[in-house]
């Protein structure tokens, strides 16, 4: 299981999730499957576990091979949370909404998986095991935005929903049995950002993560950095800034990479070892490069969208870098893990 306050899921909200499987597939190599026990066409996109898979390739030829990164915890069922509700504020956001259910959601029962769809170049065998990754969900209203979103672990969602209240951030969905899979919950920060909490049940989230074409690293663009460190130690301070954290969620300024009018988002980053092929890749399936290559504390990144709209970024880490958050807004003053502590700290006594 994944500590709280790790990314454990990623999903999108996509107008065709047919389209959406062609454009994945070939860009990263990924299968698909229909959720377990969903209604809505949900799919759940699945790569050779690691165990079954071939060391060397880039992402962009659709052959994953592994970064030295973090190992995933545990060995999550085949399965996801979906949320499939809006995110306003995102890229390429509509209206927002609130209170809506969880279209796209897996729905109640034991995972029945089914065999792997067509359309995707080079499948696993069938008998080959496969890691989850991601999850595709259909938009049922064409107002919502076409969106990735990233899910944080809780062992608890309606404690720490009690907690992202308090600290003044808003649920959008109330915590939510996904069947057996587990309890999914969709909030924001008190800037708007859109994210998911996902409380494991069969389903633990990643089966592989931080290689290419899997998630790699969330960073969250905010208009105040300083506030945003505060509202996320409060909320997940021992997998951000403990003695043992790793993190790989990270915050920075808008307008270090965006427009300042662009409103505070996730952006969730996919690996790949070589980010100028991968880009060739997504102009020659649809997509767009939004904001060509630049560098960062933890690695090349590069921002695109896909051919239906929905931004994401392709991460390219330099051999031996660890992962760690992005830099500070220019001219903020420096905060540590003390601080931060204290900042909570003293949140928690205001609420009382």
């Amino acid at each position: 299981m994944y500590p709280e306050g790790v990314p454990c899921w990623i999903d999108v909200q996509l107008p065709d999730v047919e389209a959406g499987k062609r454009f994945y597939g070939e860009l990263f190599g990924w299968t698909f499957k229909v959720a377990p026990g969903d209604g809505a066409h949900e799919v759940w996109a699945y790569l050779p576990a690691a165990s079954a898979t071939p060391s060397g390739g880039p992402a962009s030829s659709g052959s994953p091979a592994s970064f030295d990164g973090p190992t995933p915890v545990g060995a999550p069922e085949p399965g996801a949370p979906g949320s499939g509700a809006p995110e306003p504020g995102a890229p390429g956001s509509g209206a927002p909404g609130s209170g809506a259910p969880e279209p796209g959601a897996p729905g109640s029962g034991a995972p029945e998986p089914g065999a792997p769809e067509p359309g995707t170049e080079g499948p696993a065998p069938s008998d080959a095991p496969l890691a989850p990754v991601a999850a595709l969900v259909p938009k049922p209203d064409g107002r919502m935005p076409t969106v990735w979103t990233p899910h944080f672990a809780t062992p608890d969602a309606v404690a720490l929903t009690a907690r992202l209240r308090a600290a003044g951030g808003q649920v959008i969905t109330t915590p939510t049995p996904v069947g057996d899979l587990g309890v999914a919950a969709l909030a924001t920060d008190p800037e708007g950002a859109v994210f998911g909490l996902w409380q494991a049940g069969t389903h633990q989230g990643f089966g592989r993560r931080h290689e290419p074409g899997t998630f790699a690293w969330a960073e969250l663009y905010t208009r105040d950095t300083k506030a945003a460190n505060t509202f996320y130690a409060h909320l997940f301070h021992d997998a951000l800034f403990g003695p043992d954290a790793d993190p790989d969620f990270g915050r920075a300024a808008v307008t270090e990479v965006f427009p300042a009018e662009m409103p505070p988002h996730f952006l969730v980053h996919f690996g790949t070892e070589d980010c100028e092929a991968a880009l060739g890749v997504v102009t020659r399936l649809g997509g767009r490069v939004q904001v060509p290559p630049f560098e960062t504390s933890y690695g090349n990144v590069a921002v695109v969208t896909d051919n239906q709209g929905a931004s994401f970024a392709l991460l390219q880490r330099r051999a031996g870098d660890d992962w760690r958050e992005a830099p500070q807004e220019e001219g903020q003053e420096e905060q540590i893990p003390d601080d931060l502590r204290l900042e909570g700290d003293e949140g928690r006594e205001d609420e009382g």
